[in-house]
């Protein structure tokens, strides 16, 4: 093949990666076929243009710098317009402002939008339909009893019958779409195809059967979380990369998110997404029979640590109403680059009527849901709970009343991680004006700084504790600390110590430590709940 070629051509042979009339050639090629897509696989070699310094050897991963004549034959080889000094001096060149190679980055520059590199965060503002519209039956549940993760498909459902909005929205699931109960969503928007339908289903006769289309609206992306955050991704950039503003609701088993594809949800950040990640059948207690593999108790404490990440835990679907709607808000009116992370419950159970006035205090993190006063109380405490843990710390309340004459104040936490952001900004903001009069933040202006405070979370103890350090009362928390067990959901509460009985005895010792009640009590409480005190910890077992 070199037949006829000096040592200098020879010399001057290229890699077809190196090579720019191989590599325009490639190009036109793959241009031509039309539709189908095309590799092309440009084969190179290390140190290309760098001579006896290093080209074509793998030891050019360690260099560091070029020796003067190795500088000098570089600029030979190139025929840079340099002298030998200005090339060992590594001088910079400027080609004369008329010639082509600045005419040609000024055009490219010009046609990418201008002379310094940025990206849109703004674009068309997408108006969201009032909540009553959509979330009505779950603000005014009045008892109904169902499970927050199908409040949320009836939700969606409603939403994307919204002329403006509805075709905005890409719901995306990885697998699981009948487990989440959206079959229904298959005859009112389809799965997307590109090639259409071209199979029969098995579940043709069903009126609730698989169906894709062209026009399909929902991404099925199959068993692949990384696909499928991929996908979300697209959607949820859309407004920044092609000015089109649009709504993901990527909605997945809650252990399978920031567990396993944490870096993709980080990237996802960094590039300002706007969207919802939905975590179902979420928490370490809620998913019987699942055991390890399924039984999620750290996703919110990965969420914490991403910083435009909103995340929360509702126990609720007015909760959840209320929180969809200020993300909805917040990303396409007010055009916020953040994202919300909401966990979703499988477990049914009666759904309250919201309580009036109480919308930014769900925002903010947390709200009273109920008061439990005695006629002659003995001691008074004040009890958190989160997502599938509150109807626990509900009931714990009425114990304590029942049987025990306390007092309490039952608060509904929506957002451990919201809490502690603002009261991280509030204590900031008092450090840096020590002139102005101190703010206080939500939390700190919520709860009584005397009355012992009881956090139960689904969740490892960590995500409450990330609001210990505000506040002045006794603080305990109870969480799943501990692998993942294959039980009933009391059978689950009752092993991670977050059942009502367990915030009952805690409550009780937290009174008894700061002189309202004898140690004995506990004693009481332990033999009347029969709790076992020779137990082996959860996260020991």
């Amino acid at each position: 093949m070199a037949h006829g070629l000096s040592d200098e051509q020879i010399d001057r042979l290229k890699r077809g990666g190196h090579d720019m009339v191989k590599i325009f050639a490639a190009y036109a090629s793959a241009r031509l076929e039309g539709k189908k897509p095309t590799v092309i696989l440009a084969q190179t070699k290390k140190g290309f243009g760098m001579g006896d310094a290093g080209q074509g050897r793998m030891t050019v991963h360690q260099q560091k710098k070029l020796d003067r004549e190795a500088l000098i034959a570089f600029r030979d080889r190139f025929n840079l317009p340099l002298t030998d000094e200005q090339a060992a001096s590594l001088s910079f060149f400027k080609p004369a402002q008329d010639s082509a190679e600045m005419r040609y980055l000024h055009e490219r520059r010009r046609a990418l939008g201008g002379y310094m590199p940025s990206r849109s965060s703004a674009g068309e503002s997408l108006a969201v339909p009032d909540i009553g519209s959509y979330g009505g039956f779950a603000v005014n549940a009045e008892g109904k009893e169902m499970s927050t993760t199908m409040a949320f498909v009836r939700m969606l459902s409603g939403l994307l019958r919204d002329k403006q909005l509805g075709p905005r929205i890409v719901p995306i699931v990885a697998d699981e779409a009948r487990t989440f109960g959206m079959a229904s969503l298959f005859k009112q928007i389809g799965i997307y195809s590109s090639v259409g339908q071209r199979y029969e289903p098995e579940d043709i006769g069903s009126i609730l059967s698989y169906r894709e289309a062209l026009d399909g609206q929902i991404l099925e992306e199959g068993i692949s979380e990384a696909g499928a955050i991929s996908s979300w991704v697209a959607a949820a950039t859309s407004y920044s990369v092609h000015g089109l503003p649009m709504l993901p609701f990527y909605i997945y088993y809650s252990m399978f998110g920031f567990q396993r594809i944490g870096d993709l949800i980080w990237a996802a950040a960094d590039q300002r997404a706007r969207g919802f990640l939905l975590g179902a059948t979420a928490g370490r207690t809620t998913l019987g029979g699942e055991g390890l593999q399924h039984q999620d108790g750290n996703s919110h404490l990965m969420a914490a640590m991403v910083p435009n990440c909103r995340a929360y835990d509702p126990a609720f679907a007015g909760e959840f109403a209320v929180i969809l709607d200020h993300g909805m808000r917040q990303m396409l009116e007010r055009q916020v680059d953040e994202f919300y992370y909401v966990t979703l419950m499988n477990e049914n159970y009666p759904q309250p009527s919201l309580p009036a006035g109480v919308e930014q205090a769900i925002i903010k993190g947390m709200y009273l849901f109920a008061r439990h006063e005695t006629a002659a109380a003995r001691g008074s405490v004040q009890l958190l709970g989160s997502g599938a843990i509150l109807r626990e710390v509900i009931a714990a309340a009425e114990l304590l009343a029942s049987d025990w004459g306390v007092d309490s104040q039952v608060w509904s936490v929506t957002s451990f991680t919201e809490l502690a952001r603002e009261a991280r900004a509030v204590e900031r903001w008092n450090r840096l004006h020590p002139e102005q009069p101190a703010r206080r933040s939500h939390v700190q202006a919520s709860l009584n700084q005397v009355a012992p405070i009881i956090a139960c979370t689904d969740y490892v103890r960590a995500l409450p504790q990330l609001i210990a350090s505000y506040l002045d009362a006794r603080y305990t928390v109870l969480g799943t600390d501990g692998f993942g067990r294959s039980d009933t959901r009391s059978q689950l509460r009752g092993f991670f110590e977050v059942d009502r009985h367990q915030i009952v005895l805690s409550a009780l010792t937290a009174l008894v430590h700061e002189g309202h009640l004898e140690a004995n009590v506990c004693v009481h409480a332990i033999e009347r709940y029969a709790i076992d005190v020779d137990a082996v910890a959860p996260w020991d077992a």
